[in-house]
């Protein structure tokens, strides 16, 4: 119900202009303003994406928040920079015409942005501006875990000067909520950060109404430790790879193939490097590991130790 409520509300402010029949210097100087407040905002939005997902308040600042704000002044400049193209076309009847075809931009209307728990304010940022800046209106789904950030930045879109309902945001699961935008016959447009699994159950829903629809999916990252390696440049590379936001990033350094050659020294490295690391709460500067975004999620951890031990990995 609140899914379709929200889907309806994109759709009636679609229709009415109010965004999409703006002139695309006026939603540039709103995105500009939208930016501004971010920066305004900045040590607020950090501290409650830290408290909302757990991670380092180093991490939220420069990259949550202080890339989000050069996301959006970027995307902004893009709302006047959409055009088409003009074409000489070669149809041969009736003999001696000339044809000029030409294509056009427009917005398709209701896009919905389903949100992970990784990076919550970023990857939300990633999905709202660049619609907005085409002229779109926009249904926002953050993970269940991490709804604060969106929450909030809802409130500076209004703040910004963004028509009522252009812009909504609903929380829930994702087998009830995100199924239920997914396979919304009114939406235009779904794109989808998360696991491969649920990115399937949305795939085929978007696919019932032919929605357009951009996946990205987690993956299984190999980092590459060759027989030429400097150790301490790829301990380093492998401890940023793998600990960055504990891990939990689509591009984590899940996996290291190490050359027989390098494979002692390296694994010493690392060990020595991890045996130092601080653990801590998100807002301790000095922390060097934070929690991880749940407790389901620190468990589907800990299983993954419990089954390495059993296949005779040593911890």
């Amino acid at each position: 119900t609140d899914a379709d409520a929200a889907v309806q509300s994109a759709q009636r402010a679609f229709a009415s202009g109010a965004w999409s029949g703006l002139r695309p210097a006026e939603r540039e100087r709103i995105l500009l303003r939208l930016a501004d407040l971010l920066e305004a905002h900045a040590e607020e939005l950090a501290q409650l994406e830290t408290l909302n997902q757990g991670k380092s308040i180093q991490l939220a600042r420069a990259i949550e928040v202080g890339g989000s704000i050069e996301f959006v002044r970027y995307m902004a400049g893009w709302a006047t920079k959409i055009t088409g193209e003009t074409m000489e076309v070669s149809i041969p009847a009736p003999p001696g015409a000339r044809f000029t075809a030409f294509t056009r931009r427009e917005p398709i209307g209701v896009a919905v942005g389903i949100v992970p728990w990784n990076f919550p304010l970023m990857i939300a940022v990633w999905k709202l501006v660049p619609a907005l800046a085409a002229g779109c209106s926009v249904v926002l789904k953050p993970a269940s875990e991490t709804p604060l950030t969106a929450l909030r930045l809802a409130e500076l879109v209004q703040q910004a000067g963004v028509p009522p309902g252009v812009v909504n945001v609903v929380t829930g699961p994702g087998a009830s909520v995100g199924q239920a935008l997914a396979g919304h016959p009114l939406v235009g447009k779904v794109s989808f950060t998360g696991s491969t699994e649920v990115g399937k159950t949305v795939g085929h829903a978007a696919l019932d109404n032919m929605t357009r629809l951009g996946l990205e999916l987690g993956g299984k990252n190999p980092m590459l430790v060759l027989a030429d390696a400097d150790i301490e440049r790829a301990a380093e590379g492998a401890l940023l790879g793998a600990f960055l936001n504990q891990g939990q990033v689509c591009a984590a350094a899940s996996r290291l193939y190490v050359h027989r050659s390098k494979f002692q020294a390296l694994t010493e490295a690392l060990a020595e490097a991890i045996a130092g690391m601080r653990l801590g709460p998100g807002l301790d500067l000095n922390a060097r590991v934070n929690p991880l975004v749940s407790q389901r999620q620190q468990q589907a951890v800990c299983r993954l130790l419990e089954r390495s031990r059993a296949q005779g990995a040593r911890a």
